[in-house]
């Protein structure tokens, strides 16, 4: 008995070590707090089993299509009215829900075709390009060419690329977390890590302390132009959302669309989305990562999630590990982001593929190239003192082409 509790508690551990390259990845690069970002994810993946009934095994954290909005909101809104433009996301979520209570599957696949969301997916990561290629070369994210810090962001990206390749088991699931352990240690040689902020952090911590105090943190504000530039960007989570509970079906062989169902799922990403917001933590999203270490593992009882959610909620207010992640070099992070970046658009890609989506039309054709290059060119415009554009803009002018132009017979 006490072996089998001690096994319980090993595999809830392991699901957060799985995620837990991305969960902090993500607000170490946008400027949100580490901490929180690992307390919402904990609060966020016990939210959604309570309103899914603690029915299905996934994990809930940090969101990557949220990081260029993120980091565009903080610098043109500030950090209050990008959190508060983040709590509104979850609404969207809460929107599709109702969509799919009432219509089912069919309502969102009528608003939001693979057409339309895949262009908006690759939007996301062709986005963020510039700034992976900035701070894989220099330490500072200024892209000011700096030797060691190439050195370090290719031996990070080689790292995580032969880790998903070769690596057996567990280990090909934790890609990212390898490539950043590979880049630190390596930084460590060559002198480049400070040890500064490690020894002035406590052991405990409250970490909203901590991030008001830097600028991490500030009470949400609804700013209504951060929230129409936010906003739409939560298509694209809501949609692979759709696939990920497709995943863990597939994984567990049981029909979660039907038991407890896609709303409830929905629902329960909305509101962890919009709960993690108001904290500080980022956009939550259900985690494939996680799915494949589940399918390997057998791990199928939710219990183990609880476990990895309870563990991430205790890391939270451990000072010295939030310390350490702060003192990941600048180019370690850029070579992951190289990788991850390129696989949200090639995600896009994918979404069109597996919906066939038939270029030869020209309804098609229009519609993905207009929200591409609407998207990547980062056009906006203004209307009194409501700015709307870049992939927000791309995702709404998809779904209205989507819905006037005539379908071809």
């Amino acid at each position: 008995m006490e072996e089998s509790f001690f096994k319980t508690i090993i595999l809830g551990v392991q699901m957060l070590f799985v995620a837990f390259g991305a969960l902090v990845l993500v607000p170490l690069l946008t400027g949100l707090d580490p901490s929180i970002a690992l307390f919402t994810a904990g609060a966020g993946t016990l939210i959604f089993q309570i309103i899914t009934k603690r029915m299905v095994p996934v994990f809930l954290a940090s969101s990557f299509a949220f990081i260029a909005p993120i980091s565009f909101g903080v610098k043109e809104f500030g950090m209050g009215a990008t959190l508060g433009g983040l709590a509104c996301a979850g609404l969207a979520y809460i929107l599709f829900s109702l969509m799919v209570k009432t219509g089912g599957v069919e309502a969102i696949e009528k608003y939001l075709p693979a057409v339309v969301t895949g262009p908006v997916i690759m939007v996301i990561g062709l986005n963020l390009a510039p700034v992976a290629v900035n701070m894989a070369k220099s330490f500072d994210g200024s892209g000011n060419y700096d030797g060691k810090a190439m050195i370090i962001a290719v031996v990070s990206l080689l790292t995580a690329i032969l880790t998903v390749t070769y690596g057996k088991k567990l280990l090909s699931l934790i890609p990212i977390l390898m490539g950043i352990i590979v880049g630190y240690l390596l930084s460590l040689v060559l002198g480049v890590v400070s040890f500064e902020p490690i020894a002035n952090a406590k052991w405990f911590v409250v970490p909203w302390v901590e991030a008001f105090n830097s600028g991490t943190y500030a009470l949400p504000v609804f700013d209504i132009a951060a929230i129409l530039y936010i906003v739409p960007v939560a298509i694209a989570p809501a949609i692979e959302h759709v696939g990920d509970v497709l995943a863990i079906s597939s994984a567990t062989g049981k029909n979660y669309l039907k038991n407890p169902g896609l709303h409830r799922t929905l629902l329960g990403d909305g509101v962890a989305t919009s709960f993690a917001a108001v904290l500080g933590g980022p956009p939550n999203t259900t985690y494939s990562e996680v799915t494949g270490a589940v399918a390997l593992t057998k791990a199928f009882n939710p219990l183990y999630m609880s476990i990895a959610a309870i563990t991430a909620i205790v890391l939270a207010f451990v000072g010295k590990l939030g310390a350490v992640l702060k003192t990941i070099p600048v180019p370690v992070m850029g070579g992951i982001m190289i990788l991850l970046f390129g696989m949200i658009a090639s995600i896009g890609v994918s979404t069109l593929v597996r919906d066939k989506v038939d270029f030869s039309k020209s309804r098609n054709l229009i519609i993905a190239s207009i929200i591409l290059v609407v998207g990547i060119g980062d056009l906006s415009f203004t209307l009194g003192k409501v700015t709307l554009g870049g992939i927000g803009l791309a995702g709404i002018v998809g779904i209205v082409l989507n819905l006037v132009l005539p379908r071809e017979k």
